[in-house]
């Protein structure tokens, strides 16, 4: 992808994200301006003048050598080709990653998250946390450590990919930023350790020295916070007090959802017809193995039952999550639901679920009544709960882009 024309930048100031049209494409030079900052300076190319030669590595655009002059990346080492990359924020981590993320209690916090506000819950064992969508949309990043594990939980709104990623690669912890970068809309990381690029929707690394190198996904859920406090009472929640100075709780993609599809500057050159570009879809991912079932046949049929990869797997669709993107502030947006996906072999036993009264579900081997966190509420099975798989709720488009050919759910036949 090589747009030209008027782009559309992406701009941070007091936390607050900007999208701002410029008059032209964003090009070379010795400084770089943020849509609503500073001009930021620029050291001398280790380049030289211009790109490097095609003899040496895959010629830059000159879009993406403008504004990685100072960077130690080996662009000798790339999976794609550069033109796929598009400038959203000159800078890195303009959009600045949280490092030292602050916690609260579920007491502690109060109401400034609204029981149907929509967050990443990643919930292992002994040490759940859930991170507010209005806090991650303002960072995009946070590198934390959960259960003892270096994790980097990551979201991109333009796509409403919400991943956790193991941040140990080959022996080696990584600190990732946000890079400025998009391809097919998605937010490009990069590590700190050697400046790789990193694809986060795919956690396939670009260009670099992880160039191929693939991030291990871990089981996570987008869900409204009430559903997460009911399931983890101990739980923690990302503090309204990240030390920016920011206010969180707004929506600085106005409207995005309620548009005709992703903002065409950063958009995949093609976005598959079947469904419309932002309808979300559950993604369930087994092994290299993807498949998804869109939000408007899983809110209808509420639970469904399928094989993935030769996992046996079941989508819970349902409760009051509101949609993120949309109205100014996000307790106020419209509900949308959520979908959660499961492994449905529950003691060496596969279960089949179907929807049962209000939000809860029934399996029909025993008769037990589960709840949309995958817990079982009444029955012989009471106290049992599902283990969840690995799978998101992206936008179509951003999902087909990066999964074309990949199966799609269409309904019971």
């Amino acid at each position: 992808m090589n747009k030209r024309g008027p782009l559309i930048a992406i701009g941070v100031a007091a936390g607050v994200i900007t999208l701002v049209v410029v008059a032209s494409t964003l090009s070379g030079g010795s400084g770089g301006t943020a849509a609503d900052g500073p001009p930021i300076q620029q050291p001398a190319s280790p380049f030289g003048d211009s790109p490097v030669e095609p003899g040496d590595v895959q010629q830059l655009t000159p879009e993406l050598a403008s504004v990685s002059r100072d960077w130690i990346t080996d662009f000798s080492k790339t999976t794609i080709d550069f033109d796929e990359l598009v400038i959203g924020i000159r800078g890195r981590d303009r959009i600045r990653p949280i490092d030292d993320p602050q916690f609260e209690t579920i007491a502690e916090i109060g109401d400034f998250v609204a029981d149907q506000e929509p967050g990443l819950a990643f919930e292992p064992d002994g040490d759940a946390r859930f991170y507010p969508l209005s806090i991650l949309t303002a960072h995009e990043i946070v590198n934390d450590v959960v259960g003892g594990r270096p994790v980097a939980v990551t979201y991109c709104p333009l796509c409403n990919s919400a991943i956790v990623f193991d941040s140990n690669v080959d022996g080696r912890v990584l600190r990732f930023g946000v890079s400025g970068l998009l391809r097919n809309s998605d937010l490009v990381m990069w590590d700190n350790a050697t400046e790789s690029l990193w694809q986060q929707l795919t956690g396939e690394g670009l260009v670099g020295d992880f160039a191929g190198a693939q991030l291990t996904f871990l089981p996570s859920s987008i869900k409204s916070y009430g559903d997460f406090k009911d399931q983890n009472p101990e739980g923690i929640v990302l503090g309204r007090d990240q030390g920016f100075g920011f206010t969180y709780g707004f929506n600085s993609y106005l409207g995005y959802t309620g548009g005709a599809g992703p903002y065409e500057p950063f958009a995949p050159d093609e976005i598959d017809p079947r469904y419309p570009a932002l309808e979300r879809v559950i993604n369930v991912t087994i092994g290299d193995v993807a498949k998804a079932y869109p939000f408007s046949i899983a809110s209808e049929e509420r639970a469904i039952n399928d094989t993935v990869n030769g996992t046996d797997v079941v989508i819970f669709a349902g409760g009051d999550t509101v949609d993120n993107l949309d109205t100014r502030v996000i307790r106020e947006g419209k509900t949308i639901g959520t979908g959660i996906a499961f492994n449905r072999r529950v003691n060496g036993e596969t279960l089949t679920f179907q929807p049962h009264d209000g939000l809860t579900f029934e399996d029909v081997e025993t008769g037990s009544i589960w709840n949309l966190n995958g817990i079982a509420i009444d029955g012989p099975m009471t106290g049992a709960s599902l283990e969840q798989v690995v799978h998101g709720n992206e936008f179509w488009f951003a999902w087909a882009a990066f999964n074309q050919g990949a199966d799609v759910y269409t309904g019971q036949l």
